[in-house]
């Protein structure tokens, strides 16, 4: 799971939150990386002169060998003769207090991870595989219970000083223990630190079977640890960081625009990851109170491009007489990531949400054929898994194998585990959902709730009484009918639409009943679903158990997923932990859709060949024969 992503990551689907550190992480299923035609990769003795002990290589990937051997010059995903140049205009809703993205405190500004550059950098193309940037190679012993990152000398701060193994060391230990809390429920496998020169820093493992961490600590974006001393990493700041990346900040409007301006001596400027990327001489971030004010914006060409989240929008809401021109693009691109699960998330912290019967019997009000009938002109199909349009979704009963590691925790699974195929409530989408709350009516009996006039109360007769909490007014649409159809039951339900910045804040301290989230997952689950799921993360403020899920069942499982030795064993374990979760009720899932919506003005370009497991407009151009065209057809524009 990549967590210091700089490259522009979307969910499909209507995202509705946003994860601070969102990218995906993804895996190799291949044969082992020790040997390979073309790769350069070295085995070194062991202290004993017996066995191989160690590889050194330039890329190190979750399970097989890297794609790209030593040597490579570029992704194939990109256009490495791709032309420099021109000024890339985006949008946010919101609004910023920040330039530090690595707290948890405050809002951060937009595309802040484009200062900053990480030790290795993942492939777009392949399920899991980190390659070397900041971390010229990467050594690993067999077992992986240590890795050795060589730092590239040639890395360079903007300031001209050499990024060094005592920089890595500073910012591990800095965001370990000052950042957010993801880092050290990412990185708390490790035991120790220790910079063995200059260049060189090796990081050694606690004991267990972690095949992920070497991958992920790849993914820090390294800090100057020359600029940070003396500053208050822990308070939100509007000083421009100090960083090693592409770009650097240029100008900040606070709460309306920031811009940055792409780094013209940028030390890895010409290096296999980067070539063909990060093409654009500036790159502006406006910022918009409103939603619709920002689409407004868009389609006057205040900005030029944007991911739509919103199937209404999408069918409806780019009707103009640019679009009637063909001066505004809408591009559908598919791709092959898995979608996670977006729902209404119940807070078990909250006592009425304990008893799953509870929450099933709630799933049985929400209607999503009548919502994508009526609301989302029928784009989304209904999420049954919380890896779903994957490998790692569970379909069916489990196979023996996934039985070998769900029948042990039987005893904190619900029994349909083993003996029914999890499938959220469906209707007929005409609106009549009755009989749907007559099951509803008859689980939450079971439960100890009693319809008794127009109010569900328990055997003390307190009405069943509840917040929906929701950032936008596209999920206010969703959730009041499925508000409605909870009256009906006797709830007493209210829709609270609260801007982003105190939704994020609430959410931080899990001070909301039921909300919609989405929880992004990867092609290659590992150390972040301890962040999602496991007991350990469940009063930490800022992780994302926002279920408040306390499982024992739960937790074996996503620990047997981060041991997982092998691409198979991975797809087996994460199986078997995807029933778990579904049969657990804590969440009533929603819908996905599996391509990128993507609307802008007619001055791009990108390359011929799509990267399945990502999409980045930094791969993209601007086409200067297209922008002269269109500022010459539309004087409005630019």
């Amino acid at each position: 799971m990549n967590i210091g992503g700089r490259l522009l990551w979307v969910c499909a689907g209507l995202c509705l939150a946003v994860a601070v550190f969102g990218a995906v992480g993804l895996a190799q299923d291949s044969s082992s990386p020790t040997e390979g035609e073309g790769a350069e990769s070295q085995e070194l003795l062991s202290e004993q002169g017996q066995e191989p002990a160690a590889h050194i290589a330039h890329a190190m990937a979750m399970n097989g060998e890297p794609k790209y051997q030593a040597g490579f010059t570029h992704f194939d995903y990109v256009n490495p003769d791709a032309p420099k140049g021109g000024q890339m205009r985006g949008h946010s809703v919101g609004t910023f207090d920040s330039l530090n993205p690595f707290i948890a405190t405050g809002v951060s500004a937009s595309n802040l991870g484009l200062i900053f550059d990480p030790l290795t950098v993942k492939s777009n193309d392949e399920p899991f595989t980190e390659y070397g940037l900041i971390a010229e190679k990467i050594e690993w012993p067999e077992d992986r219970s240590w890795v050795i990152f060589h730092v590239n000398p040639a890395a360079r701060f903007h300031d001209g000083h050499p990024v060094t193994a005592e920089d890595v060391a500073f910012t591990f230990e800095l965001l370990s223990t000052q950042g957010s809390p993801v880092y050290a429920y990412y990185w708390g496998g490790v035991e120790s630190v220790e910079v063995l020169d200059d260049y060189r820093i090796q990081f050694t493992f606690q004991e267990g079977d972690n095949r992920e961490l070497p991958l992920i600590l790849g993914q820090m974006s390294i800090l100057p640890k020359h600029w940070w001393e003396g500053r208050d990493f822990t308070q939100p700041s509007l000083e421009p960081p100090l960083g090693s990346g592409p770009y650097r900040v240029a100008e900040v409007r606070p709460g309306h625009s920031i811009t940055y301006e792409r780094v013209e001596d940028y030390w890895a400027a010409d290096h296999p990851v980067m070539r063909g990327q990060y093409n654009y001489d500036t790159v502006r971030i406006d910022y918009y109170r409103d939603s619709t004010v920002a689409l407004e914006a868009f389609k006057s060409g205040e900005y030029d491009y944007r991911l739509e989240y919103t199937s209404k929008l999408w069918a409806t809401g780019y009707d103009s007489p640019a679009l009637d021109a063909g001066q505004i693009k809408m591009d559908v691109i598919e791709h092959q990531l898995t979608q996670g699960m977006q729902g209404f998330f119940f807070n078990l912290r909250r006592e009425q949400f304990q008893d799953p019967l509870l929450r099933e019997a709630l799933a049985y009000a929400f209607d999503f054929e009548w919502s994508n009938r009526n609301l989302f002109y029928g784009q989304y199909t209904r999420t049954d898994s919380y890896f779903d349009n994957s490998e790692l979704g569970s379909t069916g009963l489990p196979s023996p194998e996934e039985l070998a590691y769900l029948e042990p925790l039987a005893e904190h699974l619900d029994p349909r585990v083993f003996t029914e195929t999890y499938s959220p409530p469906a209707t007929d989408g005409s609106g009549n959902i009755r009989g749907n709350l007559v099951q509803a009516l008859e689980l939450l009996k079971q439960a100890g709730w009693d319809l008794q006039g127009n109010k569900l109360v328990n055997a003390s007769g307190e009405q069943l009484s509840f917040e929906i909490l929701i950032q936008s007014q596209a999920m206010e649409r969703v959730a009041l009918p499925y508000a409605s159809n909870l009256e009906r039951l006797g709830v007493d339900v209210s829709v609270r639409l609260v801007d982003p910045t105190l939704y994020q804040n609430l959410l931080r301290e899990f001070d909301f009943d039921v909300t919609v989230v989405v929880q992004a997952q990867s092609m290659s689950p590992g150390n972040e679903q301890y962040y999602f799921w496991h007991s350990s993360s469940r009063d930490a403020p800022g992780s994302r158990n926002y279920a408040g899920i306390d499982n024992p069942a739960i937790d074996k499982l996503v620990e047997l997923v981060v041991e997982a030795p092998s691409r198979e064993e991975l797809v087996i374990r994460t199986r078997a932990l995807d029933r778990a979760l579904l049969w657990g009720h804590y969440v009533v899932p929603h819908w996905h859709y599996g391509a990128y919506r993507i609307a802008h003005w007619d001055i791009f370009s990108w390359p011929e060949q799509a990267a399945p497991y990502g999409m980045s407009m930094y791969t993209w151009w601007i086409d200067q024969d297209k922008l002269a065209r269109l500022a010459e057809e539309n004087q409005a524009f630019r």
